[in-house]
């Protein structure tokens, strides 16, 4: 399936078919290309929807901001299904057909992983990561294998697994079941996990992988059920974390239940059933409090009434708009000049620039004028380190009556202080 969302102004011209992102030139052919790589369908196609709405509003504040070299973005939106195989074709189409500068999206580690390595890092196309949190990418970064052209907007999957055994601690559970996705992502949560309870004080009593896309879980389930645990860990994506989760309550499982991020999803509640959910827990990460997180939040409510809740939709904003910036800032739009300009928006001592389109504006301005800018988004400053990883606080939320509720935030220096009580 094909999205295109050409948000310019004015007209959108046609770009030259011989030209590639690759060709450094006086100028960019017009309109830039900027591609996108989303679940839209599939098991976490709810959480993409939404994701791609946050996407689309950025590339609509940076078109109404100045676009990237005098001309408009034009966004491609491509549905990942939430397969590989499919991600990886989408990337390539991006690459090959469409001519993209960058490629932003791609929620699922497993997604994630083999567009960078066979399709983004090898054509030297940047890829700007909303969600995917694997430690995986981390450890290619240090050993070269990236090239330098993966960031990420979102901290790594040990912010989650700390954060989600510190609730197993609080609310004194003693013995922990855990199911999760058969990924990266999965593996990587789990292996996090276990070592973080371990320190806090619970036991995690079985660990049982999953295979996505099943009409029934019922037999990981009774895995999970025989050790007779107090709670449960479900690492699941909505679809097929509803399936799960409804099964383990029909089986007479727990209630007292720690959900990961991604099933922090209206579609998820409903279709398990609220009142199934009174004594569950999840975590999220947290936008810190501030003037342009704010701003964020009313300039997506007032376009898509709806408030911006729910996983990677203020962190595919801030992915969208670094790439805007950085894209500005180099000096061409090769690459290895957007990779190498994408730290530049975050400069010490730079102007501070939010979020929406007149402090895009504003941030045009200063890049004009050779002078430095400080980005501070919809997540809060935004500061890749050596591998493009970001760290950032977390929240705690619930289920309240038939609603998702937030129970409290960590902040940085909390999560800061729980890692070294963890890992020493």
């Amino acid at each position: 399936m094909k999205y295109l969302i050409g948000l310019g102004l004015g007209a959108v011209l046609g770009a030259l078919a011989s030209q590639t992102p690759a060709m450094a030139q006086s100028g960019p052919a017009c309109p830039v290309k900027l591609g996108g790589i989303l679940p839209l369908t599939g098991s976490m196609g709810p959480v993409g929807k939404r994701i791609s709405d946050s996407a689309q509003l950025a590339v609509e504040h940076v078109n109404a901001g100045g676009g990237v070299k005098g001309c408009p973005v034009q966004f491609i939106l491509r549905d990942d299904q939430g397969q590989s195989t499919v991600g990886v074709d989408a990337a390539k189409f991006l690459v090959d057909v469409e001519r993209v500068s960058a490629i932003t999206g791609t929620v699922s580690s497993g997604v994630t992983l083999p567009i960078l390595v066979s399709v983004a890092a090898p054509s030297k196309i940047p890829l700007v990561s909303c969600c995917s949190t694997a430690a995986t990418f981390t450890t290619l970064a240090q050993e070269g294998k990236t090239g330098g052209f993966f960031f990420r907007t979102l901290p790594t999957v040990k912010t989650q697994a700390y954060a989600s055994a510190a609730i197993a601690a609080e609310r004194g559970f003693k013995r922990i079941s855990v199911i999760y996705i058969n990924t990266d992502f999965g593996t990587g949560m789990v292996k996090d996990f276990i070592k973080a309870v371990e320190k806090l004080g619970p036991k995690v009593v079985k660990t049982v992988a999953y295979n996505e896309n099943q009409p029934s879980y019922r037999a990981e389930v009774n895995v999970a059920l025989a050790e007779k645990p107090d709670a449960v860990f479900f690492v699941a994506f909505p679809q097929d974390g509803a399936t799960m989760t409804r099964e383990w309550v029909s089986l007479g499982g727990t209630q007292n239940m720690i959900l990961n991020n991604s099933l922090r999803s209206p579609e998820y509640v409903k279709s398990v059933g609220p009142k199934f959910l009174q004594n569950a827990y999840g975590m999220d990460n947290a936008s810190v409090s501030g003037p342009t997180v704010e701003a964020f939040k009313t300039l997506f409510q007032a376009k898509y009434n709806q408030s911006p809740d729910g996983p990677g939709i203020y962190n595919q904003y801030d992915a969208v708009i670094a790439l805007g910036l950085a894209m500005n800032i180099a000096p061409n739009l090769t690459g290895d000049s957007i990779r190498d300009s994408i730290r530049k928006i975050q400069t010490a001592g730079g102007t501070v620039v939010g979020t929406g389109p007149d402090e895009f504006k504003k941030a045009l301005a200063l890049i004009k004028e050779g002078k430095p800018i400080k980005y501070v988004g919809a997540t809060g400053p935004l500061e890749f380190d050596a591998n493009g990883d970001v760290s950032g606080a977390a929240l705690i939320w619930t289920v309240k009556g038939d609603n998702l509720a937030v129970d409290r935030t960590l902040t940085v220096e909390d999560m800061n202080a729980l890692m070294k009580k963890i890992d020493g």
